[in-house]
């Protein structure tokens, strides 16, 4: 066995380690950082409006109420039926 190979490889493994060791501190000096684009805020923004509105609008529908229970809300079968289609043409459309 040579001693003198033996001084080698254990220099070489020293070395490593001492790099390994720099590496590590150069890598935590390096900072994250986030920023958000100009479309990014305006959604946060439109998404914080949605939610602050309610989901019922109570003033439509307490005038609805009204007309339902005073008897004056008419329905038209036609624009009914018109609607019943157009929906259906569009469900059709998606399959």
């Amino acid at each position: 066995m040579r001693i003198e190979a033996y001084s080698q490889v254990q220099q070489i493994y020293s070395n490593n380690k001492v790099n390994k060791t720099q590496a590590a501190k150069k890598t935590n000096d390096i900072r994250d950082t986030v920023s958000f684009s100009s479309i990014g805020k305006d959604i946060q923004v439109a998404k914080q409006a949605v939610s602050a509105t309610p989901d019922v609008r109570e003033d439509v529908v307490a005038s609805l109420k009204a007309a339902i229970k005073n008897g004056t809300y008419n329905v038209s079968g036609e624009a009914f039926a018109d609607k019943l289609l157009a929906k259906y043409e569009e469900a059709s459309e998606l399959s």
